[in-house]
């Protein structure tokens, strides 16, 4: 982790503006093409739930403007974040669950499927301490547009904020919504598109990428 040099950053003016918002958060959903990806993770017997996971963790730590998070008027860049989703519990109910990550899917996938375990005997609402996670949520039940995450602004939270919903048919092809939610101090539009272009480029090459061949 570094702080970054607020009076020589690039963005320290749009920092001071968007900083000032009540409301300094905004969001783009877009359908990812996941033709290749979803039959391939399925084969293997892999989580298509922890794939998803680990393909936007990925994309994300690949581009630093999603390792920035605001800690008072100062910015710190973490070397790699981590994600942390919702999990079904009982009565409809969820639980958080953060995991540890690495790139090597397999690895990943084998520490995070114990965690989950161990997270649906014991569900919990506290959150574990530290910023550097990416807070990711799965709705299945609805191919939907658009996606709002709650979020607490006092002190700020600049933790980016993903959801993913139910999978349809477009032609050939299948295709999943993917909303993404950033703090607008720490990141513009085409930083999200960057995240979408990396996040597409590991759902058409899932061999390669998540290392299935």
């Amino acid at each position: 982790m570094r702080y970054i040099d607020m009076q020589n950053w690039p963005r320290r003016r749009l920092f001071t503006l968007y900083a000032a918002f009540d409301h300094p958060h905004f969001g783009m959903c877009a359908n990812v093409d996941v033709t290749t990806f979803h039959p391939a993770v399925k084969e293997r017997r892999r989580s298509i739930t922890l794939a998803i996971v680990y393909v936007i963790t990925r994309a994300a730590n690949a581009i630093p403007e999603f390792r920035y998070r605001i800690r008072g008027q100062k910015v710190v860049e973490h070397e790699v974040v981590r994600p942390s989703t919702t999990l079904m519990a009982k009565d409809d109910l969820f639980s958080f669950c953060y995991f540890d990550y690495c790139e090597d899917f397999c690895m990943f996938a084998e520490r995070a499927s114990a965690q989950v375990a161990y997270m649906r005997e014991h569900p919990t609402l506290e959150n574990e301490p530290g910023d550097d996670a990416l807070y990711m949520t799965a709705e299945p039940w609805v191919s939907f547009t658009a996606f709002m995450h709650p979020a607490n602004l006092r002190p700020p939270d600049s933790v980016p904020r993903f959801a993913w919903g139910k999978f349809f048919a477009d032609g050939e092809l299948l295709k999943m919504p993917l909303a993404v939610q950033g703090h607008h101090a720490l990141m513009d539009g085409q930083h999200v598109g960057q995240f979408y272009e990396k996040a597409q480029d590991y759902f058409h090459h899932p061999a390669q990428w998540l290392h299935l061949a």
